[in-house]
């Protein structure tokens, strides 16, 4: 079975944890989909560490170091037209 997507990882984990904070479950149910939460958190954190490295390759200087800077909501890339040649 293939990985899932990121979203629908998320989604399951909230609902575990929503399962499991309500304390319903008798012990060997909430071992499962505590297992099952962990795999989960381990392929999100896996998604999220790669995006995290393809944002740094994105962001660096022509010489190849990188640029770090706070990121802030009116941030934009610089449309390739709007860069002086």
């Amino acid at each position: 079975m293939a990985a899932p997507k990121f979203e629908q990882a998320l989604a399951r984990l909230e609902t575990i944890v929503t399962e499991l904070e309500r304390g319903e479950l008798p012990l060997d149910e909430s071992l499962k989909i505590f297992e099952e939460g962990i795999k989960l958190s381990k392929t999100c954190l896996k998604v999220l560490d790669d995006a995290e490295r393809k944002v740094e390759i994105l962001v660096q200087n022509k010489d190849g170091k990188k640029r770090i800077q706070a990121f802030s909501d009116g941030d934009m890339i610089p449309d390739s037209s709007d860069t002086p040649s």
